[in-house]
């Protein structure tokens, strides 16, 4: 009676420790895509926590800053979410590599149908895979090492859609202010070609004049369509990002000028340092590292013990081990070997092709810069001799000097110079930030 019950509490105690199914059924459409409740999402933004974005409560009915767009980003965006869960799932896998197997366990009973013996026989094996225990080590760092990596690229995700969002941003608010001007200007071309085709119903302008007015109003009136057009993508992309619904309409505050970056080997550095890329490369190498320090434990003998004890039919009680192995004659995991060790030099040469591709493209990108900004300095130099020109002839037209279509040909040049600069200002922003993602840090740091 003791041995059953205590055959009983040890059976419930390994129960207890079991785990149990539970189903998790899909979310439905509607709450998936559905907006972010602000409480919720005001309250996640007070408490983030990234070296690169300072934490702070979230109001989608005001202006957002771009630390503002970097914060939503980081926790709404759907596909940050899933490398999220994924992180989770690498979490587990290295748990599971931190576990021993479990022993195993046999039993056998033999009737006896005849003979003399009169004794019914039975038998029990306990067995044990002693090769687990041999590559625990290794099998461990390399969970530790995979789970090290997939975190690092969640991170560098995080960093990339963080900057993603801040350049929409600053696309949209550069194509809004553009969009105002393409209209300015195809309204002026529009009542200039009006004017010329009056005149040219009095036989006061050539036909070639109406023409080059309508070909004015065409190349103005297409520019103000594309610009509401790249507008649209830009606020559909910024959403998309931030994941939010396409119907909500998001307010942008400007962004801090521009600053200028230093030269490309001081970002190189920084960038060697700072990239989380190049950390989850170095910890996918370690995974490499410790893979094939598993493979060549694995080509010598795989050990299993087992003990086991046994009473036959004429009532005689045996017990010893067994232990048993693989003969490495033939295979002795040379496959898995030869395997682990290309793994482990094309993960090398990928880590050495990227720090290349680092270096080329900051200081591709660095070049760029500074020749955006030379020509915006060229640019702006030209719009006081412009502005000038057009208050002269805007004067004279009112004086009746001039004609009124010579004064507005002077404004468009200017409509065309503050178009041209804000397009350059868009591009030195938009390189900008792009180059705070290739050093793997903000711009605040390139200084330090």
């Amino acid at each position: 009676m003791k041995r059953a019950l205590l055959a009983l509490a040890l059976t419930g105690s390994v129960l207890s420790g079991c785990a149990s199914y539970q189903r998790s059924p899909l979310r439905p459409a509607s709450d998936v895509l559905a907006a972010p409740d602000p409480a919720i999402l005001s309250a996640d933004a007070s408490k983030i926590d990234r070296p690169y974005l300072t934490p702070q409560a979230i109001d989608l009915s005001q202006p957002l800053t771009p630390n503002a767009l970097a914060v939503i980003a980081v926790l709404e965006n759907p596909d940050l979410k899933a490398q999220r869960a994924k992180s989770g799932v690498t979490d587990a896998q290295a748990f599971s590599a931190r576990l021993l197997p479990d022993p195993t366990f046999g039993a056998n009973f033999d009737k006896i149908l005849s003979g003399p013996d009169v004794f019914n026989a039975f038998g029990a094996q306990l067995g044990f895979d002693l090769n687990a225990i041999r590559t625990a080590r290794v099998t461990r760092e390399s969970g530790e090492a995979a789970k090290r990596q997939v975190r690092l690229d969640l991170a560098w995700a995080e960093w990339q859609t963080a900057g993603q969002a801040r350049l929409l941003g600053v696309r949209v608010l550069a194509l809004t202010e553009q969009l105002n001007i393409a209209r300015e200007a195809a309204a002026s071309a529009l009542r200039l070609f009006e004017a010329a085709q009056r005149a040219a119903g009095r036989g006061d302008v050539a036909a070639s004049e109406l023409d080059t007015r309508r070909q004015a109003l065409v190349d103005s009136s297409s520019k103000a369509r594309t610009a509401e057009s790249d507008l649209a993508t830009a606020r559909g992309e910024l959403n998309k990002t931030l994941g939010l619904p396409p119907e909500v309409e998001v307010k942008l505050a400007p962004p801090a000028a521009s600053p200028v970056p230093p030269d490309s080997a001081t970002l190189v550095a920084q960038a060697l340092e700072r990239r989380l890329d190049l950390q989850a490369l170095r910890a996918g190498y370690g995974v490499a590292e410790a893979d094939l320090h598993k493979a060549v434990l694995e080509q010598f003998p795989n050990l299993s013990l087992t003990i086991a004890g046994a009473r036959d039919t004429a009532n005689n009680y045996t017990v010893g081990p067994a232990i048993g192995f693989a003969l490495p004659l033939w295979n002795r995991n040379r496959g898995a070997i030869a395997v682990a060790t290309a793994t482990r030099e094309q993960l090398k040469a990928e880590y050495d092709a990227r720090l290349f591709q680092t270096r080329a493209e900051i200081d591709t990108a660095i070049k760029g810069l500074r020749a955006l900004r030379r020509q915006r300095t060229e640019l702006a130099g030209q719009l006081p001799a412009l502005q000038k020109y057009a208050d002269a002839t805007e004067r004279a037209a009112k004086r009746g000097d001039l004609s009124l279509a010579t004064a507005d040909t002077a404004l468009q040049a200017i409509r065309d110079r503050r178009l041209a600069l804000l397009q350059i200002d868009q591009q030195i922003a938009e390189q900008t930030i792009a180059l705070e993602l290739l050093s793997g840090g903000p711009s605040e740091g390139w200084t330090r």
